[in-house]
């Protein structure tokens, strides 16, 4: 039989355990047919790239299936009649890979390396805002002995200029 991999999103404001209902619905209707789930992974709550039917984010689902061609079009017209799945997408492929998927490794890496985003621009480790004269050719300039001095209000004092 081929091999499918197929990724859903349902709507934000169902729970996670009925995500699992809509998959084993899936599951069930594809082992009638004679196939298997040989993959599943809950990806979590994303955030969409735009909005779908008024939603900014969504739970996303990954199914391995290897099913006959009428299984998978009964699932996808199952799917596109329940009102909690926004979007769905069904891929034939010629192996599952039984590896976590991109998704999954990508955020256990951030988890392991502590990532929590870049560094706020303009800012020093200490908090303190980064100033004019805080900039490299400042700092690396040579002070000229030559040169007036500035008064109070950054011009020559009244004692040069007279």
């Amino acid at each position: 039989m081929p091999l499918y991999e197929s990724v859903l999103i349902a709507r934000n404001d169902i729970t996670q355990a009925q995500v699992d209902l809509i998959a084993d619905g899936i599951a069930a209707l594809v082992e009638g047919e004679g196939g298997s789930v040989q993959k599943r992974e809950y990806w979590g709550l994303r955030s969409l790239a735009y909005r779908i039917k008024k939603n900014r984010k969504g739970h996303y689902m990954l199914l391995g299936l290897d099913a006959k061609p009428t299984a998978i079009t009964e699932m996808e017209r199952q799917l596109g009649l329940n009102e909690d799945v926004l979007r769905f997408l069904t891929l034939r492929v010629e192996t599952i890979d039984e590896n976590p998927s991109a998704i999954l490794s990508r955020k256990s890496d951030d988890r392991e390396r502590g990532f929590r985003g870049p560094k706020p621009a303009g800012r020093f480790d200490s908090g303190r805002k980064r100033g004019y004269d805080d900039r490299e050719e400042f700092r690396a300039r040579p002070e000229d002995s030559d040169r007036p001095e500035r008064g109070p209000r950054g011009g020559r004092d009244m004692a040069e200029g007279e």
